[in-house]
């Protein structure tokens, strides 16, 4: 077995675990926040260690090489579910961590960028010393429905000079068009539902 194909293996072997856990872990709500919504509960993910760490590992899989060799310079982990993940993805890749978060969150100077949301609209900020020109970004969230909050978080990503090189969600909502928004970014979804 050739290194590549035994990185390849390993990697799906993670792949496997993650959404072995998502599949086991994640908790539907129906009718929450409103009537006809099923939310995805990911707290009793976050509790079980072993699950939590799988998805990590699955979700971390997207800022590495095909040599496993870590291939982002920051991780941006857009407000609020996304925290939690890409703060952990970060550490098991070396990288920096980057909050963006809602409007007058942040306390320095920012960049903004508003979007529409199927109920209003939406802005996110970012500090602007926070990427840096050439870092190479992987953006991590936990679900990918309309891609408007992806779309937005690139957009934040390049106003500081930085390239989106990989999106990593825990789900992909596949009856929404969020993939259409990711564009020709690699985009890793460890469920699709």
């Amino acid at each position: 077995m050739t290194v590549s194909s035994a990185q390849s293996s390993t990697q799906s072997s993670v792949r496997s675990a993650a959404q072995s856990a998502l599949e086991r872990l994640i908790v539907d709500v129906p009718d929450y926040p409103q009537a006809g919504v099923v939310f995805k509960d990911i707290t009793p993910l976050l509790a079980d260690h072993d699950g939590f760490t799988a998805v990590v590992e699955g979700l971390a899989g997207a800022g590495r090489g095909t040599d496993g060799a870590t291939v982002v310079d920051k991780v941006v982990g857009m407000e609020a579910r996304g925290f939690i993940l890409a703060a952990p993805v970060a550490l098991a890749l070396g990288a920096g961590f980057v909050p963006v978060r809602k409007a007058g969150k942040l306390p320095r100077e920012t960049h903004a960028v508003s979007y529409s949301l199927e109920y209003g609209e939406a802005t996110l900020e970012l500090h602007r010393d926070a990427v840096q020109p050439g870092d190479r970004v992987l953006l991590v969230d936990d679900v990918l429905a309309t891609g408007g909050t992806v779309a937005a978080t690139r957009e934040l990503v390049e106003r500081c000079g930085g390239t989106v090189v990989g999106v990593a969600v825990l789900m992909e909502l596949s009856f929404l068009p969020g993939r259409d928004a990711v564009g020709d970014v690699p985009l890793t979804s460890l469920l699709t539902i």
